[in-house]
C-alpha cells in the first residue's frame, strides 16, 4: 500500500521530503521497513533510520542514503508497506494508493492518462492526469468520474473534453 510520496532531498546528508498519501493520523511516524518504489520503477526494500513531521510533511531518512544526490535520484518515489486487512469503505469511496497509477480514460475509451497523484483543495479533491508532457486536472466529483474498477486498475470520467480543447486556447 503506498502511504507517501517523496517529493524532493533535504539537507546535505541524504535526507528527504515526504509528502503523507495516507489518511491515517501519524502512519509515517514509526516506520521501521519499508519499500520504496521509484520513478525508474525497481521496487527496493529500505530500513528507516528517522523519520520527524516537518509542517505538513515529512523529513525522513534511509540507511545507504547519505548525499543530496541519492536523495535526489529518490524524487517522485512512491513509499509502500505491505497492506494490513483495512476497514470496509462505503460505496464509490476509495483508498488514494489504489487510484494512484490508475489508467484514465473518456467516455468514448480513449486513454486520457495515468492517474499521477491527487491535490487536496478547498472542498474538493483534484485528480492530476498526465500522458507523456500533458497534463489535465479532474475534480474527484461523481459528475466526473463515471466507474472505477480496482480489479482492471481503471477509470472512466465523462465531460472532459472541454478541458483538453481550453488549455490551448491560451
Amino acid at each position: 500500500m503506498t502511504i507517501g510520496k517523496i517529493e524532493r532531498h533535504f539537507g546535505v546528508r541524504g535526507e528527504f521530503k515526504v509528502r503523507s498519501l495516507s489518511d491515517v493520523p501519524g502512519r509515517l511516524d514509526h516506520l521501521k521497513q519499508i519499500h520504496v518504489l521509484p520513478p525508474t520503477g525497481q521496487m527496493v526494500e529500505r530500513t528507516v533510520t528517522h523519520v520527524r513531521r516537518a509542517g505538513s510533511t515529512y523529513i525522513m531518512a534511509l540507511a545507504g542514503v547519505t548525499t543530496p544526490e541519492e536523495a535526489g535520484m529518490l524524487r517522485g518515489g512512491l513509499i509502500q508497506v505491505p497492506r494490513h486487512p483495512a476497514a470496509t469503505l462505503p460505496a464509490d469511496v476509495y483508498f488514494e494508493c489504489d487510484l494512484i497509477g490508475m489508467t484514465v480514460e473518456n467516455e468514448r475509451g480513449d486513454e486520457v492518462g495515468v492517474l499521477e497523484t491527487i491535490l487536496e483543495i478547498p472542498d474538493n479533491h483534484v485528480f492530476v492526469v498526465r500522458k507523456g508532457t500533458e497534463e489535465v486536472l479532474i475534480p474527484a466529483a461523481k459528475s466526473f468520474v463515471t466507474w472505477v474498477d480496482l480489479a482492471r486498475h481503471r477509470m472512466k470520467v465523462r465531460g472532459i473534453d472541454d478541458l483538453f480543447e481550453d488549455r490551448h486556447a491560451v
